[in-house]
């Protein structure tokens, strides 16, 4: 198992910016990076709590992450959901902050090239998205689910492979 090495346990107290253990946060700010920073270090000195919440953590991202790879097929927040995954798993795990630091070069490199090429590649771009996303809802069978929920029973609705 990884350690944290943006920990600030091994400083004292007050430099920390813990509550209640040298310096006093303003009234009622108890959200922010500061509170959350406070939080991490208070819960890294307990090896058995540490243990605990790097496996919550594991297991909520992985989850999301897994959640988002099933639906990036259907319209909706697929993609969103894996780098959600990605980014809980980040908070924890050095390697996930690594694939999270490329993902993003890879994603901000893409968008660069993609508004790059001008509004004609862009709309033509969007239209091959939506005939993607349509034909992977026809074959994944949405269309006729939905059809037969509201009592259309047209063959070519059926995908070809739910027949």
């Amino acid at each position: 198992m990884e350690s944290r090495s943006d920990s600030v346990a091994d400083r004292p107290a007050a430099e920390a910016g813990i509550p209640g253990e040298g310096t006093e946060p303003e009234a009622g700010h108890r959200s922010g990076p500061a509170f959350w920073r406070a939080y991490r270090d208070r819960v890294a000195r307990r090896p058995t709590l540490e243990l605990v919440y790097r496996v919550g953590v594991a297991v909520v991202g992985t989850a999301v992450f897994v959640v988002g790879v099933i639906t990036i097929p259907f319209p909706g927040p697929g993609w969103a959901l894996v780098f959600a995954g990605i980014g809980i798993l980040a908070t924890e795990f050095a390697v996930a902050r690594r694939a999270l630091g490329w993902l993003r070069d890879k994603y901000r490199r893409g968008m660069a090239w993609y508004i790059s090429r001008g509004p004609i590649m862009q709309v033509i771009a969007f239209l091959a998205t939506c005939a993607l996303v349509v034909a992977t809802l026809w074959v994944l069978g949405t269309f006729g689910l939905v059809g037969d929920w509201i009592g259309v029973d047209w063959q070519w609705l059926r995908s070809p492979l739910m027949s």
